[in-house]
C-alpha cells in the first residue's frame, strides 16, 4: 500500500490525501445556486475561460469538493489514481496545459466514473468518446476535444495547487458548473458566501418581476449615468 504521508516524492510525482473541509449540506445548498449569481457575489472576476460543456443535458449541475491532478500534456496516469482516491460526488479538476493533441479523458474512464458516482470532470485539455458523454449522468467540461488518446507515463500531481483554464483551485474547494461556465469557491469562504447568494437571488428575482412589468426605475441607471458626470 502507498504511503501517502511520505515527504519523499521522485521528481514530478506528489499524492495528497484528500482533503475534507465541507459538509454535505453546504454542498447540496449550492446545487441550487447558479453559477453567474456566485460570480457575481465573487467580485465577478473569477472562473475558468474556454471550456465548453460536453454532457449534452443544458439543466445539468456540477457540484462537488475538488480532487486537483496536474499532468503531464496528453498523459493521464495521475488522472486514474485520482480517480481511485475519490469519493462520491469529487469532482476531479485537471490541470492539462490546455494541449488538445491527446485526450486525457474518456468513455472508459466515464463508466469508472458511473460506478464511483463521481460529481464530474473539468479538463483544461481534451476529452474524447463524445457520443457517451452525451448521455449525461456526469458532467464534464473541456478546452476540447480529440480520437487520440493519452499515455500513461507520468508524471503529475494530485491534491496539490493548480490552474485550470485561468481558474485557481485548491484541493476541496467547492467546484460550481452550469451552462454559463464553471468557477471554484475556496472551501473557507463557502459558508459565508451562502447568504449572500441567496440575497442576491432575491434581488434578482424582484428586478426581473419589474422588468417583466415594465415598471423598473429608470433612476438605477441615470444615477449612474449622472455619476459620470452625464447632463441626465
Amino acid at each position: 500500500m502507498t504511503n501517502l504521508s511520505s515527504p519523499v516524492w521522485p521528481s514530478g510525482y506528489r499524492i495528497n490525501e484528500r482533503a475534507l473541509t465541507l459538509s454535505s449540506d453546504l454542498i447540496q445548498a449550492f446545487r441550487e445556486i447558479p453559477v453567474a449569481v456566485a460570480g457575481d457575489c465573487m467580485g465577478r472576476s473569477v472562473g475558468a475561460m474556454g471550456l465548453r460543456p460536453y454532457h449534452g443535458d443544458m439543466h445539468t449541475v456540477l457540484c462537488g469538493p475538488a480532487i486537483t491532478v496536474r499532468v503531464r500534456p496528453g498523459d493521464n496516469l495521475m488522472i486514474h489514481k485520482a480517480m481511485m482516491m475519490a469519493q462520491s460526488g469529487d469532482v476531479i479538476v485537471i490541470d492539462g496545459g490546455g494541449d488538445l493533441t491527446q485526450a486525457l479523458v474518456g468513455g472508459l474512464m466515464r463508466t469508472t466514473a458511473l460506478n464511483k458516482k463521481l460529481g464530474g470532470f473539468v479538463i483544461d485539455g481534451a476529452v474524447r468518446d463524445l457520443i457517451e458523454w452525451s448521455e449525461g449522468s456526469i458532467p464534464m467540461f473541456a478546452r476540447g476535444h480529440t480520437h487520440r488518446g493519452p499515455s500513461k507515463e507520468g508524471p503529475g500531481e494530485v491534491n496539490v495547487s493548480i490552474a485550470c483554464a485561468g481558474l485557481v483551485v485548491q484541493p476541496g474547494d467547492l467546484i460550481l458548473g452550469d451552462a454559463d461556465g464553471v468557477i471554484a469557491i475556496p472551501s473557507a469562504d463557502v459558508a459565508d458566501l451562502l447568504p449572500k447568494v441567496r440575497a442576491h437571488l432575491e434581488k434578482e428575482a424582484g428586478i426581473r418581476a419589474t422588468n417583466a412589468q415594465g415598471t423598473s426605475d429608470p433612476e438605477r441607471f441615470n444615477a449612474l449615468l449622472r455619476a459620470k458626470g452625464l447632463p441626465i
